[in-house]
C-alpha cells in the first residue's frame, strides 16, 4: 500500500491538514483521477477518511498511528538519505587521499 511514492505523499499532506481532491491532486503533482484513485485506495485500507462540506469530498487522516507511521517513514527516508550522502562523501575524500599519496611518491 505504501510502495507508491504518491500515496506516502498523501498521507504525509493529509497527516497535517484536511485537503479536497483538486488541492491533494496539486501538491503531489497528479492528476485529479489519479489522485481520485490513490484516495480510494488508501480509504479501503482505512488510512484516510472522508466527510461531506457541501458538494466537496474533505480527506483527512485521523488515526494517530497512521500519523506516527507516515512521520517515521519519512524520518526513515530522509536518515538513509543522509547516511547515503555521508558515505559518498567519505568515499571522495578516501579516492583524493589515495590519489594525493601516489603524487607524492617519487
Amino acid at each position: 500500500m505504501l510502495a507508491s511514492p504518491v500515496r506516502v505523499e498523501l498521507l504525509w499532506v493529509l497527516a497535517r491538514q484536511e485537503c479536497d481532491v483538486g488541492t491533494l491532486a496539486e501538491l503531489a503533482g497528479a492528476t485529479l483521477t489519479t489522485t481520485s484513485q490513490h484516495l480510494a485506495r488508501l480509504r479501503l485500507a482505512g488510512l484516510v477518511s472522508v466527510r461531506r462540506e457541501g458538494k466537496r469530498h474533505v480527506y483527512l487522516v485521523d488515526d494517530p498511528h497512521v500519523v506516527s507511521l507516515v512521520e517515521q517513514a519519512i524520518d526513515h527516508h530522509d536518515d538513509l538519505r543522509r547516511r547515503a550522502a555521508a558515505q559518498a562523501v567519505q568515499a571522495v575524500q578516501a579516492v583524493q587521499a589515495a590519489s594525493q599519496l601516489e603524487g607524492a611518491r617519487p
